[in-house]
């Protein structure tokens, strides 16, 4: 009989994270309070940006990212259609059309050359933003892109929830997910699954200081205190959401950044297991394609299955090792056929997403998985396919 089922993805929390969050319940405050200057503080340094804010959760964070550019009604931010709902709603939120670029087939990431055809579709339209996602915690080539983006007068928001730890190195000089360099901003989520998880929450990271306070300003229903006046006083230029993360949650997610190297190098271990236990399924099964600038801390193990070879649909490959406890998922539907974007811009021909996700499959990864548990899926998944 197989264990528990393995979910593809989990939260660690500890004993000292269940502290710090009491800790916290027992402090002066609960929100708005010192413990989340700290926790932004903590992680614009391990990213290496010199601003980071915090807020409710990632999707809160992309919208405060087109919020903070000023994005108009009617202007065009591209995106890839292998990505989250989240990366595409986050334009309409404010008024603009998305621009949908395909991906390599193969690793899923937007390209330099899938951005240029995505470019040459913008039409008349002021180009604002490109949102390339590191996908699964592999990063894209943010020099190319950008010079593109740069190009057409537009700038990079890093969509970077999958790829906290990551690093990259372009031209022989190593960066950092998240460190901004290439980009105005880069967004992160801090939800249960997620490298370090705080529930729900997010982050923006941006090396631009009036950016930074457009940030914390629309987070806060657009609220600003005028030098020199009457404690009491504020004012609002404009509405701004209610997107902050309160210090509850910021306790929990200093407390998890401190174990970032730990569990950097687990799920990094992992990988490497995966790496050799999936071999022997080549060509039937394959690890999703890693560009040669990335060195990931991987937020998802994803596979590429190749289902008509094995003569089995998708639907019954997962039915099935969830039989023998593996969980999965499928990350992700392209988002150029949800049914809203669809209607809005019509079908449309994205081959390398389509190939994407008719091969792709998430199996489990996260750093509380015991060394066998890689074997485990492995054998489930051989005895699945029929090897």
């Amino acid at each position: 009989m197989p264990g528990p089922v393995l979910p593809y993805g989990r939260q660690t929390i500890e004993d000292d994270d269940i502290a710090a969050v009491v800790e916290a319940l027992r402090a002066d405050f609960l929100t708005t309070g010192p413990t989340v200057a700290a926790f932004e503080a903590a992680f614009a340094e391990t990213v290496g940006a010199r601003h980071a804010v915090a807020c409710a959760n990632g999707t809160a964070a992309l919208h405060l990212a087109m919020l903070a550019l000023d994005v108009q009604p009617g202007e065009a931010v591209i995106v890839p259609s292998i990505t989250f709902l989240a990366t595409a709603n986050c334009a309409r939120y404010v008024g603009a059309e998305v621009v949908f670029a395909d991906v390599d087939p193969h690793s899923g990431l937007m390209t330099p050359e899938t951005l240029a055809e995505a470019l040459a579709r913008v039409g008349g339209r002021k180009l604002r933003a490109v949102l390339p996602v590191h996908l699964r915690g592999d990063t894209v080539n943010l020099p190319e892109l950008a010079a593109l983006a740069g190009g057409a007068g537009a700038v990079l928001v890093e969509d970077a929830p999958h790829a906290l730890g990551s690093t990259m190195s372009f031209g022989n000089v190593a960066e950092r997910a998240g460190d901004a360099r290439h980009s105005a901003m880069a967004t992160f989520s801090f939800h249960p699954v997620k490298t370090i998880a705080t529930g729900e929450g997010g982050m923006v990271t941006t090396n631009d200081a009036g950016l930074a306070e457009r940030l914390r300003t629309v987070r806060s229903h657009g609220m600003t205190r005028p030098a020199d006046a009457d404690p009491w006083v504020y004012e609002m230029a404009e509405p701004g959401f209610n997107y902050r993360l309160p210090d509850i949650l910021c306790a929990l997610g200093l407390s998890q950044l401190k174990k970032l190297p730990r569990f950097a190098a687990r799920r990094r271990a992992l990988a490497a297991a995966y790496e050799t236990a999936l071999a022997p399924l080549a060509p039937i099964v394959r690890i999703a394609a890693r560009p040669a600038w990335s060195d990931p801390v991987l937020h998802l193990m994803c596979v590429l299955i190749d289902f008509q070879a094995a003569g089995v649909s998708r639907r019954s490959v997962v039915d099935a090792l969830r039989e023998r406890g593996v969980g999965t998922q499928v990350h992700y539907i392209p988002v150029h056929t949800q049914p809203y974007y669809r209607e809005r811009y019509g079908a449309l021909d994205l081959p390398g997403a389509n190939a994407w996700y008719d091969r792709c499959l998430s199996l489990p990864l996260y750093p509380g998985m015991a060394d066998e548990d890689v074997g485990r899926v492995a054998a489930a998944l051989r005895a699945v396919l029929g090897r």
